[in-house]
């Protein structure tokens, strides 16, 4: 059975009444953490495309780039998406509830906003709904002020990324511990560990976006201290 087909099975659960927590209690080992990861990204994705008032073309195209859907997987990840469209829970509860699948493990929360702002980016405008609905999200994930900032500022074209908000470093570190705060990013970016913490296969492509940020900051930063 593909990731899809498992996908759309929690989401008709969902549809016939199941509780939030009841399917993504299922869903809380490697390989069913994928199908949860795939479930957050279209449920808030889906609720997210509609915080500025309209659900677009672009934004649906958004979702086939994260996942990068396979031709014989299309009929069931459209359905998919429509049925995330049309789910009443709010997304507060799902967000929620992706918070209590994951625990405190921050990576792969990380990893799902990076998939949502890549959805609010879609029609190439970033609404100030769209930013309080991540925002919010990104409260209730427990992620810290310094990584959404640089999450934002990754997608939004007004906000230059601070280099040491990227590798999650102070400016007042000595260099060596920046370093190594850079190889253990490089690291945790590698599509295979990414895989492990139950990132879908058809995902993973984010981290190519993440990885030139990770590199770009750590090279600015040598730049400014070898001045």
């Amino acid at each position: 059975m593909s990731i899809w087909a498992r996908i759309l099975d929690a989401i008709q659960a969902l549809a016939a009444g199941e509780s939030l927590g009841d399917v993504f209690a299922r869903l809380r080992s490697v390989p069913e953490l994928r199908v949860g990861f795939a479930i957050a990204v279209i449920g808030l994705g889906a609720k997210m495309a509609k915080a500025d008032g309209q659900v677009t073309r672009d934004e649906v195209t958004a979702f086939r780039e994260v996942f990068q859907i396979a031709p014989e997987d299309e009929a069931a990840a459209a359905r998919v998406f429509n049925l995330a469209r049309q789910d009443v829970a709010g997304f507060e509860d799902y967000a929620k509830q992706v918070k209590t699948m994951y625990g405190d493990d921050c990576e792969p929360l990380c990893d799902l906003m990076d998939g949502l702002f890549h959805i609010a980016m879609a029609d190439g405008e970033y609404h100030p709904r769209e930013d309080a609905y991540l925002a919010r999200v990104a409260d209730i994930f427990e992620i810290s002020d310094r990584k959404f900032r640089a999450l934002r500022a990754r997608y939004v074209p007004d906000a230059h990324p601070d280099p040491y908000d990227v590798l999650g470093v102070d400016p007042r570190d000595e260099t060596a511990t920046i370093k190594s705060a850079y190889r253990d990013l490089v690291r945790e970016t590698h599509p295979d560990r990414m895989i492990a913490r139950g990132v879908p296969e058809e995902a993973v492509r984010l981290a190519t976006d993440r990885m030139v940020e990770i590199n770009a900051a750590w090279e600015e930063i040598q730049a400014q201290r070898a001045a």
